[in-house]
């Protein structure tokens, strides 16, 4: 009986001071199918065997308003690219959490690399991975600040490596349906952009528990008077007031264009439209379209042209 005893005490010490130090409390995160940080190497080289396809989002950490975490655009490329992969076997690989967001910077917290240096970086790492054979390259710019620097990351690949490279912005719109005749209505509708109703609704969605709605506010916003007679053109679907506003508008307060986002909105968000209108459901649907198109895009892809062997 006293040995039986004993045994007990033993185990019962030994099992408490296993469960005392098992791991961090912090740690929550669970290992998702094709996502590079994830997995080993040899998971990486059978992944090799069905595919030669990488996802590369090019994201940022920059201020999102009151409510949004500065690394919405990180966690809104990363998520979506996991959801991607899941669907069709694509290898995800998140490279850096910077991006090209200098019109933030008088928020503290935002971290901005120039173009010249995101584009080096981009090409550099993706080389390691063409080597290992991922030769056909997707660059998502989950930042829209990105957007050129992933075309020319794109661009430069297709010229001076093997491998054959296109942004997912072009390859969703080619699955996309196409939009219906320029409709003739003037009917003006909210403009919506960084860090309000359409962004935030994807951050619920996608990472609710970093999104503070209980902090979130409208913004006033303050257009530069040689700029004023654009918005409005804007909300009724011009694409050249479109293209010629942002062309000036969201640019660093240095080149004294006054429309870096400090100067423009009194919280950071830019946006006409409340965010708290934000809802899980709206960022919901649009995933869902979105990824769908992105999976059938590159089941075409893999269609149009098969992996050499």
């Amino acid at each position: 009986m006293r040995l039986c005893l004993a045994l007990l005490v033993v185990v019962a010490c030994y099992g408490g001071s296993q469960l005392d130090a098992q791991t961090s409390p912090l740690w929550s995160e669970q290992k998702v199918k094709n996502f590079l940080p994830h997995m080993t190497w040899t998971e990486v080289r059978d992944l090799l065997t069905r595919t030669d396809m990488v996802l590369v989002p090019v994201p940022a950490l920059e201020q999102h308003g009151f409510h949004g975490p500065i690394g919405t655009d990180f966690y809104s490329g990363v998520e979506q690219s996991k959801l991607i992969a899941q669907r069709t076997d694509v290898l995800v690989a998140p490279i850096l959490f910077v991006g090209q967001s200098p019109y933030h910077l008088e928020f503290p917290g935002t971290i901005a690399l120039s173009a010249d240096t995101l584009q080096r970086v981009y090409f550099e790492a993706i080389q390691s991975l063409i080597n290992q054979g991922f030769t056909r390259v997707i660059l998502y710019a989950s930042h829209a600040g990105n957007q050129y620097v992933a075309s020319y990351v794109a661009d430069r690949l297709n010229q001076e490596t093997r491998a054959v490279a296109v942004t997912l912005a072009d390859a969703v719109n080619a699955m996309r349906e196409q939009p219906p005749a320029q409709s003739t209505s003037t009917q003006p509708v909210p403009f919506d952009r960084h860090g309000g109703v359409g962004e935030t609704s994807g951050a619920l969605y996608l990472f609710p528990t970093l999104v503070q709605m209980n902090k979130a506010e409208r913004a006033t916003l303050t257009v530069p008077p040689a700029l004023s007679s654009l918005p409005p053109l804007v909300a009724t679907g011009d694409r050249a007031a479109t293209l010629v506003f942002l062309a000036e508008a969201l640019k660093p307060k240095g080149t004294g264009k006054g429309t870096s986002t400090g100067e423009m909105s009194t919280t950071g968000v830019w946006s006409e439209r409340d965010p708290r209108e934000a809802t899980a459901e709206q960022g919901r649907q649009a995933t869902a379209a979105f990824v769908d198109a992105a999976v059938r895009f590159i089941e075409r892809w893999k269609q149009l042209r098969p992996r050499q062997p």
